[in-house]
């Protein structure tokens, strides 16, 4: 199912169409894609948390990155995406009423991350295989941190959103996903 998806996504640019071809192959030749565990590599699912006008992101402050960042996190071996990136932006954002815009792959991403200990654990370099919805929320909704993942949640004007993002690296990224966004409306 997830490989299918992801076969079928249709890429935006060339890194969207290399980090497409670098997943399927990935995916051909690794049976434990959707598990932490293979420490390589494996799936993973963010999403967009906006409002009904796509004029504000929903965002974290991942303490592990120093950032403010999209919400989402691994699959553990559910290989329905969007259901991940649902449950991990309900997690993160403490927000219990979300829904997809659709149920359409907004982008793909090849991500490094960067050792670090998580939970008292060491966590060596290894790549996300990222694959990112777009998901709508209410602003007026409550929000709640997840203290063992960030320290706030709080909603952006889309339009600056980048301008208090310390991840330099993840910028491009979200500023490809946000004129996806815009592309999907018609705007």
């Amino acid at each position: 199912m997830f490989k299918e998806a992801i076969a079928a996504y249709r890429p935006k640019n060339e890194q969207e169409t290399v980090d497409q071809a670098a997943m399927l192959a990935f995916i051909d030749n690794n049976p434990d894609c959707l598990l932490r565990s293979n420490l390589v590599a494996h799936l993973t699912a963010s999403a967009l948390v906006v409002d009904k006008t796509c004029k504000h992101v929903l965002f974290v402050y991942h303490t592990l990155y120093d950032s403010w960042s999209w919400v989402g996190g691994h699959t553990d071996g559910d290989g329905d995406l969007l259901r991940v990136a649902l449950k991990e932006a309900r997690e993160e954002t403490g927000v219990e009423t979300i829904t997809p815009y659709d149920e359409a792959i907004l982008g793909l991403d090849v991500i490094h991350v960067t050792n670090h200990i998580k939970h008292g654990v060491y966590v060596p370099d290894h790549l996300h295989l990222n694959v990112t919805y777009l998901l709508v929320a209410d602003r007026t909704a409550p929000v709640q941190v997840k203290p063992d993942e960030n320290s706030a949640v709080r909603w952006f004007e889309i339009d600056t959103v980048c301008d208090f993002v310390s991840e330099d690296r993840m910028k491009p990224i979200y500023r490809k996903l946000f004129a996806a966004m815009r592309a999907k409306q018609g705007l």
